[in-house]
């Protein structure tokens, strides 16, 4: 009985060690923007783009390995995620060019993380039950969460001390560790002998992609088509959603089966799922730019002043399955966003071009606290009413809507960031340099250096001094920032209220 306990948790290890490093590569490489634009020879727009597809490629291949598990088994899929994580990473590693870290970071581990992240959440789901499934899926929740947060002190010290490649190596040193002890993995049986959605897959993989580029698109030479590409998408997912609600009423298998989408806590839970991660990675990102391009702290530095947030997010994930014995998990995640609005609302009056980085610190650990309650119970409350045999199917939803969330968050976040800085740029110019107002290539370089986050050369920085433009400039859009992430967790809270309560039998 206790060796079979043992190995029970030895388990829960395991998938919590898959779901850390798959986050952890969600945040890790902010805190190094700087030094990758400059070994990497490239610009902002292109690694935020490399980072925003990460994700957004994990997101979009999530259901569709959802469903491979369902036909061939989690186990096989799940192993087989992790050799296209390694190989990812051992070539993210070794990247010369912004292309070569697109295809072994964005691409191949993007692929990776879709085959593995719905297995981690479905096998703990068929794994435990009551109270036990409650801790344990808390557990690999926070751990999710713990490694975004985390993200940016790892890669802050691996760039600063070492090279932001070591940061990949690590990676690939546990994904090796999960092979080594992979015998411990149930290999549950398949569920499904039905034929593999194709069209299904095909629109939902189309869709997503499509969507986030719209986002992306906002802050490209393309703005104008933005909107329609946008539209476009949301048409396609709309299609998406009819052809497998059509498929289920005919007495076929689809892809995901969208009639479980009435079931109110997997629906707005996986809502609220994607809010948080909207926040947590859109604040983890946008600080991340802030304490770099304004303050010029290095990496290092970045990553230990943002280490509140997750000592927060650790802190309030770790003791929220306990206060389920005496609150609901209703409640405890209506308190986090509670708590992280307020800590937003510090955050948004104290940023400034001659801050004390300490006044930053109260704010980040409400915020990363507030949102550890969240992320840690959604998961739960999410997946309590599924049965087991969609159990696989309803967790790469959930994961789909986490991983979007990363996704938009980078993206949408950054863009506004971006944008924000830029439609301050003329008002800059006129306030400290009317003289100039008129002058095309000043303003040329003043975007650049925006753009470059500080890469200008020392000679242009002196004929016009760019640098105290562009910091009044970043230092305005951060205010826009937080307002937005403050919304988002308005309608979070908003959307708590609609769930309902878990009740064990």
């Amino acid at each position: 009985m206790g060796k079979n306990n043992s190995r029970k948790w030895l388990l829960l290890i395991i998938i919590a060690c898959a779901s850390f490093v798959i986050a952890l590569d969600s945040t890790f490489m902010n805190v190094a923007i700087t030094s990758l634009v400059k070994d990497l020879n490239t610009d902002i727009g292109t690694i935020q783009t490399i980072i925003t597809f990460y994700t957004l490629i994990t997101a979009s291949l999530m259901l569709v390995g959802a469903k491979l598990q369902d036909i061939y088994g989690q186990k096989k899929i799940f192993l087989i995620g992790a050799i296209f994580y390694g190989v990812g990473t051992f070539i993210a590693s070794i990247s010369q060019s912004a292309p070569m870290l697109f295809f072994g970071w964005s691409l191949l581990e993007g692929i990776g993380g879709a085959l593995m992240t719905p297995a981690t959440l479905s096998i703990v789901s068929r794994t435990y039950t009551g109270k036990d499934r409650t801790i344990a899926l808390s557990i690999v929740s926070a751990m999710a969460g713990i490694a975004a947060a985390i993200g940016p002190l790892f890669g802050g010290f691996v760039t600063t001390f070492l090279s932001w490649r070591f940061g990949f190596a690590v990676e690939l040193i546990v994904i090796i560790f999960i092979f080594v002890f992979s015998k411990e993995i149930k290999d549950f049986e398949p569920i499904s002998t039905g034929r593999f959605d194709k069209l299904g897959s095909i629109l939902s993989i189309f869709g997503l992609v499509v969507l986030v580029i719209g986002i992306l698109a906002i802050n490209s030479d393309f703005v104008q088509f933005s909107p329609f590409i946008i539209v476009f998408a949301i048409i396609i997912l709309a299609i998406f959603y009819y052809y497998e609600n059509k498929l289920k009423n005919n007495g076929n298998e689809p892809l995901f089966d969208v009639s479980m989408l009435k079931i109110k806590n997997l629906s707005v839970g996986s809502i609220i799922r994607l809010i948080a991660s909207v926040a947590l990675a859109g604040a983890l990102f946008s600080i991340s730019i802030f304490l770099q391009s304004v303050m010029k702290i290095d990496a290092f530095t970045t990553g230990l002043t943002l280490v509140p947030l997750t000592i927060g997010l650790l802190l309030f994930a770790l003791i929220s399955p306990r206060l389920t014995n005496y609150i609901s998990h209703k409640l405890i995640i209506c308190f986090g966003f509670v708590i992280s609005i307020i800590g937003a609302l510090l955050l948004r009056f104290n940023f400034g071009l001659d801050i004390d980085l300490i006044t930053l610190l109260p704010g980040m650990f409400l915020l990363g606290g507030g949102l550890g309650f969240v992320i840690s119970l959604i998961l739960d409350l999410a997946l309590n009413e599924i049965e087991k045999k969609d159990q696989a199917s309803a967790s790469g939803f959930i994961s789909t809507s986490a991983n979007l969330g990363i996704s938009m968050g980078t993206a949408v976040i950054g863009t506004i960031l971006i944008l924000g800085a830029f439609g301050g740029l003329y008002d800059a110019i006129d306030q400290y340099y009317p003289e100039k107002i008129d002058d095309a290539h000043f303003k040329e370089d003043a975007k650049n250096y925006v753009n470059k986050v500080g890469t200008l050369s020392e000679d242009q920085k002196e004929n016009y001094h760019v640098k105290e433009i562009s910091n009044i400039i970043v230092f305005n859009a951060m205010k826009l920032v937080m307002n937005v992430i403050i919304l988002i967790l308005i309608i979070g809270l908003g959307l708590s209220f609609t769930l309902k309560n878990i009740k064990y039998s």
